[in-house]
């Protein structure tokens, strides 16, 4: 399997994002949905937006709200589905927005891929009061589990970097944030389908039995 870059792999990988089978957005957003509180009234950020996902799903609730992610062609897709001018090209360790900006920050399948996640806290607890992150779960990166894709025959891995819980919440406590909640999760019936789509129906026993994402709300005082 080759190896790409964050950037590399994204580039490649954005023509087919939305479409493609993709069994763990499935279960984050299964379980994560309804514990997100948006109402008209909040001002949300997606971090390391993507396409998009999250702030798509925070605007049809009424919210008003930005992304920022590093790929342009990723957000490229985003702009096309309407959030055009919502979406800017950023790093999460420089974020181009004023300080208490947001009331919520989302940030999906994204830690993994920085070297150290200390400096984007802190610009997180500098412009949201409250973040959630979802990832990979530890046990399922011990277990051998690879952020990948694939584009026509081909499969590719995209290159990352192992936090442990203890670590992020480290990180998270010294930007000023403190926890509210954590839940791990594990694929479920609904996800047996989006894996048989795949070509992967053989596998989904043996992942169901391993915790797929852990999913973490830290708030400022």
């Amino acid at each position: 399997m080759t190896v790409l870059d964050v950037e590399a792999a994204y580039r490649l990988w954005s023509a087919s994002y939305d479409s493609g089978p993709n069994p763990l957005l499935a279960l984050e957003r299964r379980m994560l949905a309804g514990r997100l509180t948006i109402t008209p009234k909040t001002r949300f950020l997606d971090l390391a937006a993507g396409t998009g996902r999250w702030l798509e799903y925070a605007l049809e609730l009424g919210a008003r709200g930005s992304g920022v992610d590093l790929s342009a062609e990723m957000l490229a897709i985003g702009a096309r589905k309407g959030m055009r001018g919502l979406l800017v090209q950023a790093d999460l360790s420089a974020l181009p927005f004023p300080a208490h900006s947001f009331d919520l920050a989302v940030c999906s399948f994204a830690l993994g891929y920085l070297p150290s996640p200390q400096a984007a806290f802190h610009e997180t607890a500098r412009v949201s009061r409250r973040v959630i992150v979802s990832d990979l779960h530890p046990d399922a990166v011990r277990a051998g589990w690879a952020r990948s894709f694939r584009t026509g025959d081909r499969a590719y891995e995209i290159a990352s970097h192992h936090h442990a819980r203890s670590f992020l919440n480290a990180c998270a406590r010294a930007a000023g944030f403190r926890s509210t909640w954590q839940f791990e999760a594990s694929f479920g019936e609904p996800e047996r389908v989006i894996f048989e789509q795949a070509g992967k129906g053989a596998a989904f026993e043996a992942a169901r039995q391993v915790p797929a994402i852990l999913v973490s709300c830290w708030t400022r005082p």
